[in-house]
């Protein structure tokens, strides 16, 4: 069963910032679709067994912070 994390990335400013955070996160184990809203700096992220920790180390390495 698909479970849905959504947070707020509010240093995200264009579209290389959304690819980057898509593309870390896309990485991470169980996650089947990434969907960054860059108006709202929203980030919805759909998989199964997701880990907040590894989503939320994704982000940063992609180089924002996650509210």
């Amino acid at each position: 069963m698909s479970e849905t994390m959504t947070y707020t990335v509010p240093g995200m400013t264009c579209s290389h910032c959304t690819h980057a955070v898509s593309t870390e996160l896309q990485a991470v184990a169980g996650v089947q679709a990434v969907d960054v809203d860059l108006e709202t700096k929203a980030v919805k992220v759909t998989g199964e067994g997701l880990d907040d920790a590894a989503l939320r180390a994704a982000i940063d390495e992609a180089g924002y912070e996650a509210d």
